[in-house]
């Protein structure tokens, strides 16, 4: 094959993803499986419960400098959407006692999906394998009007570990992976070890693709389709032991997957089959540009008891 014409292959393959080649189909595993989870029939953590003293203590000793990197984007109304989910907030001036001080007040009122919106944590409420949810709950069993009666975010609380970024669009050699590329596990280990990095139990593992530079720009391709994770890079994952995975995606899985008949299987994998949280649209552009790759990874979800997860501003400590 001329030159020319294997460059411009290699091109289409970074630009787009080699879907057709490594389309791999998924079942999701039966309940007997993947339960009762390796914490226990009652768990409602999941790999929260990877936070030993000893992982915290291991993220704390990456911090030198006592830089403080915000990872979270700003919310607003205009910014990207996923299907029918809002955003709306409104100033309200109130209407408190001035006293002899002249003391002004204001307040706002905001509408909203305080667990699916902006730089957000999915817990173990969002995804199910058919009625059934993380460890096996019965998602109509605990489901009631004002939440989840188990598996609520506020389970997880406040988590604090090493976090990874693995650049994959640096690997790639791009700003931006394409529309639809498929992250596969050889992408990951590559990416790796071109940082000279390892993972280790416990980790938030954080896959740059570039596709954060269209958030607040081109809402419409941000939601339309994402480069991410394939099945076979989300199993290498699970294999690592992670407590998070999270990306500058809203989805962190390749979307649409390049098999058609499957519905965003990662999000089952990670969530429902292992317990994994995940992080959606982080803003990781300060940390590319610096080249921080192995930092202190500290989130707290909000404490909405029963929610399906939360709007969250985690931070890269170094």
């Amino acid at each position: 094959m001329p030159r020319l014409n294997v460059a411009i292959v290699t091109l289409l393959l970074v630009g787009l993803g080699s879907a057709s080649a490594s389309a791999q189909s998924w079942r999701p595993p039966a309940d007997a499986e993947r339960c009762p989870s390796r914490w226990g029939p009652a768990d409602e953590r999941g790999a929260a419960n990877l936070m030993t003293a000893e992982v915290v203590l291991r993220a704390a000793r990456l911090i030198g400098a006592g830089e403080v990197v915000e990872l979270g984007h700003p919310l607003f109304e205009g910014m990207p959407f996923y299907g029918d989910r809002i955003f709306s907030q409104q100033l309200k001036r109130t209407t408190w006692p001035r006293g002899s001080n002249n003391r002004g007040s204001n307040e706002e009122m905001v509408t909203t999906e305080l667990g699916q919106v902006g730089t957000q944590i999915d817990g173990f409420g969002h995804q199910s394998i058919g009625n059934g949810l993380y460890n096996c709950v019965q998602m109509d069993a605990v489901a009631t009007r004002t939440g989840f009666s188990r598996l609520g975010i506020e389970k997880a609380g406040a988590l604090m570990t090493r976090g990874v970024l693995i650049d994959v669009a640096a690997l790639r050699g791009v700003e931006m992976l394409g529309d639809q590329y498929e992250i596969t596990a050889r992408d990951l280990e590559d990416a790796l070890d071109r940082q000279k990095l390892t993972l280790q139990a416990g980790d938030a593992v954080i896959i740059h693709t570039g596709f954060g530079r269209l958030w607040g720009t081109d809402n419409v391709r941000y939601y339309r389709t994402q480069p991410g994770l394939g099945i076979g890079a989300a199993e290498w994952l699970v294999r690592q032991n992670p407590m998070i995975v999270a990306s500058d995606t809203c989805c962190v899985e390749v979307n649409p997957n390049p098999e058609p008949n499957l519905s965003s299987p990662v999000h089952q994998i990670l969530l429902v089959a292992n317990g994994i949280y995940l992080i959606e649209s982080l803003k990781l552009d300060e940390l590319v540009q610096k080249r921080i790759h192995e930092f202190a990874f500290i989130v707290q979800p909000l404490k909405l008891r029963g929610a399906t997860g939360s709007t969250v501003a985690p931070i890269a400590v170094r």
